[in-house]
């Protein structure tokens, strides 16, 4: 029997569709997909299956001491055991084996952990076979001609992986226990983390230290037969033509001279032509770049090209590469899309061109050719919305490399009015050329009339702005990846990652990315004590180090140990600064929690976590000072600058996905509360008759409001109405539960809730998941991956663990599936907040109301 392995499950199952002419069946060996034709069998890996680590002696944060981790040992174990359990069963079935895993270093490193696997088991022989796309064509070619594992190209990844580990374990611990900071909120540093926040940190700190100068722009309206355009100011400056004015006297002179100008002359009349060329082919810097502008993150538009590519309908996703393979016939891949409804017109206006040359970038490299599609052209219905649009987006520039260039004319004009000179510019598009084909690149015009030299124009409004210099733009994703890229920081096939490890951290919050007060910290931290840290040049150097033995230059010993030696001096600087560095961390983990000043003592108020996980307002002066003021249970709480006059305390807004809203100032809604009466609407329906049980309308100190039982704690019963809006309770009462139907006054109309138990019926039959295309987010593509990867039912997503699942399926990330975790039936309706009268579900925290009652009538601790 041949065994055939893959990086993941979508390939293994793809590759198998291929080789077997679709006859391959199905079967299941310890949960594992393995697919089966004639005397083959292929099954897919979930990425790495065997991870690095440090022994178990090392485990204990507290009693190890962290430079103990530099020179410790490191050992492999398996990471997916039903994987590995799988695959050693087969390799002992197997008369020969074939590596099937992506071609980047990655892949051969995943390769090579097959291999040793496999070789614990038999002594078969153990092909490796390398594509950049999984079609018919190339997959067929690859396995006509096998090659060996590159065991160098593989041995640069197991070179990252021990770095990354020694670098990123040891100076996460000493950092987290010099802060005492532990548990779920250690504080994360790592090898490429660290110079990539350095980066964002340095940028921010330009902005804040950015001042802004004064200067003033003009502008005139000038007329030629009732044709209007407008035209700007500008003065002679050694040479050069410069419109910002500087001084605010000499704006206000050159503005009166032009108010009182009637007329211009126009004194110069220039056109010419120039040629805009199409781009060059995608590399996967390029390409998330152009992704991003189309609003997806980096780790987005990766993780979906990564299914593209698995499905065959893209090549290989990662590549430095700017030129295509000289084996890439243009005309061949055109004419595969010129019987489709959503490219043909535009493959056959290509395919017209008397010679078709395809541009090409700066970078060519020979491991995989730029992203371009495969000419297996899916149809619109087999991918979901943002599948398509990326794929849209790779088809189309494509097009635009082997399309024509594009024709402007640019047109200046030059008019004198009272001594002031004026200009204005136009241009017009004479040949769209790839503009036809490639609709992401601005191709906007701006027409001036036509004038010539000497033709008088009226001046009718003149207009002097006030402006300021502004300071740097923070780094967008895709800038910030250029960046990297251009500084050698990271590699193409983990920049995104990074990024997103960052957000995940909590070092970096909005888009585009803004550096939290704790990356501020930890990047002044290392800077003071340990510089190496957060060096570009450190990182840089490993990058090439790696690539050394890529080459054949270096082996894994000689640069883990080099590596090693240069984590030893870092800790040599940081081992007489730890209670600083603990003290200056723990100080800057309070900048983005607080709040403003207790009312009980001198110490500030901050957000905190109890016990539990939930989150209040609590005192830093505690346990001296115990004042507590509670905060939605939906949610994670993000201070806003926004502070309240009354009490100077920051508003706070909870973040909890498609459910986020603005909680305010919590010593508002708890002051509210407490001011706030009872209403009560009816008898509880489940201990009204026994023991004269009432429902009321309550409002809770954290903001929330509900239908409550006046008999709480003993009767529990409650159900949640929305945050927002009066309440009116009306004469008109519900036939069934006895209690009368509620208006919500929010906005221009109402919103008829009506009876509050039916309500929430009436939601909760709406909310019903009873399969997978019910989710929010989940297509046919994305319902059959889930299927192929073990989640059949809606239910089965409650024993998954996100990151786990999110590895095995390409296109979904970790964050989709908590999503989708949230939107099943047991987990509680959060506050839309959106005052929507059409909708008919309340919009407050359901089952986990009682929740902040408890926290009302308990008192509630931190550590």
């Amino acid at each position: 029997m041949e065994l055939i392995i893959t990086e993941k499950n979508n390939a293994a199952r793809r590759i198998a569709e291929i080789l077997s002419g679709g006859s391959a069946t199905t079967t299941q060996r310890n949960g594992v997909n393995v697919y089966e034709w004639g005397l083959t069998t292929c099954v897919g890996l979930s990425g790495h299956v065997v991870g690095v680590d440090f022994p178990e002696e090392y485990s204990d944060w507290r009693d190890v001491e962290p430079v103990e981790l530099i020179d410790a040992d490191i050992v492999k174990s398996p990471t997916q055991e039903n994987i590995v359990r799988t695959l050693r069963q087969l390799a002992r079935e197997a008369d020969e084996a074939t590596i099937a895993t992506d071609y980047d270093r990655e892949g051969e490193l995943i390769g090579k952990e097959a291999y040793e696997l496999i070789r614990e088991e038999t002594d078969a022989p153990v092909k490796r076979v390398r594509f950049s796309s999984i079609t018919e064509r190339e997959v067929k070619s690859a396995f006509d001609e096998p090659d060996d594992i590159d065991f160098d190209l593989a041995a640069a990844g197991e070179a990252r992986q021990v770095i990354d580990l020694v670098w990123g374990a040891a100076l996460t611990r000493f950092l987290s226990l010099s802060a005492r900071q532990l548990g779920q909120d250690f504080i994360s540093v790592g090898r490429v983390q660290s110079p990539t926040l350095k980066l964002i940190v340095d940028r921010e700190r330009e902005i804040q230290a950015f001042d802004p100068e004064d200067y003033w722009e003009l502008f005139a309206d000038l007329a030629k037969d009732g044709e209007t355009f407008e035209a700007q100011y500008f003065y002679d400056d050694d040479g050069s033509e410069a419109e910002r004015v500087w001084d605010e006297a000499d704006a206000d002179e050159a503005h009166e001279r032009l108010r009182e100008a009637t007329s211009a002359e126009v004194t110069s009349v220039r056109r010419r032509t120039r040629t805009d060329n199409p781009p060059a082919p995608f590399n996967t810097t390029a390409f998330i770049s152009a992704a991003g502008s189309l609003g997806y993150s980096a780790q987005r538009a990766m993780s979906i090209a990564e299914e593209l590519y698995t499905t065959g309908y893209i090549t290989y996703p990662r590549t430095d590469n700017t030129v295509y393979p000289e084996d890439l016939d243009p005309e061949e891949l055109l004419d595969e899309f010129t019987m489709t409804h959503e490219f043909g017109d535009d493959a056959e206006s290509l395919l017209e061109r008397d010679e078709i040359e395809p541009t090409e970038g700066d970078d060519e490299t020979t491991d995989h050719p730029p992203i371009h599609p495969t000419g297996a052209v899916p149809d619109r219905d087999e991918l979901d919305e943002d599948e398509w649009e990326v794929y849209e987006l790779v088809v189309r520039r494509f097009f635009a490399t082997v399309a024509e260039a594009a024709t402007w004319e640019h047109l200046r004009v030059v008019a004198a009015a009272n001594g002031c000179q004026l200009k204005a510019t136009g241009k017009r598009l004479l040949e769209a050329g790839y503009h036809d084909v490639y609709p992401y690149s601005s191709a906007s015009e701006s027409f001036l009339p036509p004038v010539e030299e000497g033709d008088a124009l009226d001046v009718t409004d003149v207009e002097l702005e006030a402006k300021q210099t502004q300071p740097p733009r923070r780094y967008g994703q895709s800038r910030l990846i250029q960046q990297m890229e251009d500084m050698g920081i990271g590699t193409k096939a983990t920049r995104h990652n990074v990024i997103e490890k960052l957000y995940d951290r909590g070092y970096i919050e909005s888009d585009p990315p803004r550096p939290t007060s704790l990356a501020e910290a930890v990047v002044e931290a290392a800077e003071e004590f340990a510089d190496l840290v957060v060096s570009e040049d450190m990182t840089a150097q490993l990058e090439a180090d790696m690539s050394a033995i890529a080459n054949g230059e270096a082996t894994l010993d000689d640069v883990t140990a080099e590596s090693r030696e240069m984590l030893d001096r870092v800790f040599e600087e940081l081992r007489d600064s730890r209670e600083d560095i603990g003290d200056h961390l723990q100080e800057s983990l309070k900048a983005d929690r607080r709040l403003g000043p207790c009312p009980e003592s001198d110490h500030d108020l901050l957000v905190r976590q109890s016990r539990q996980g939930s989150y209040f307002v609590g005192c830093d002066g505690f346990p001296e000072c115990r004042y507590t003021l509670p905060l939605p249970s939906t949610g994670e709480p993000l201070v806003l600058e926004e502070a309240c006059e009354e009490h100077g305390l920051n508003h706070v807004k909870m973040l909890a996905g498609r459910d986020t809203f603005v909680h305010g100032c919590p010593q508002c809604k708890a002051d509210e509360a407490d001011d706030t009466e009872d209403e009560v609407i009816g008898l509880c329906p489940d201990c009204g008759d026994e023991h004269e049980g009432n429902l009321a309308i309550k409002k809770l100190r954290s903001g929330s409001r509900l239908v409550g039982c006046t008999r709480y704690p003993d009767c529990d019963y409650s159900l949640p109405l929305p945050r927002r809006g009066d309440i009116e309770i009306t004469d008109e009462y519900c036939d069934d539960h006895d209690l009368p139907e509620l208006v919500v006054h929010s906005g221009d109309d109402p919103w008829e809730l009506g009876c509050p138990i039916c309500n929430y019926q009436e939601y909760q039959a709406r909310q019903a998941v009873d399969d997978l295309e019910d989710l929010d987010g989940v297509g046919p593509a994305t319902a059959e991956r889930l299927e192929t990867a073990g989640v059949s039912e809606p239910a089965d997503l409650r024993d998954v663990d996100p990151d786990v699942l999110a590895t095995e399926i390409q296109g979904v990330s970790s964050s989709q599936i908590r999503d989708w975790i949230s939107q099943l039936p047991e987990v509680d309706p959060g506050d839309d907040d959106d005052d929507d009268p059409d909708d008919t579900v309340s919009g407050s925290e359901d089952g986990e109301i009682m929740d902040d009652i408890r926290a009302e009538v308990e008192e509630v601790e931190s550590d």
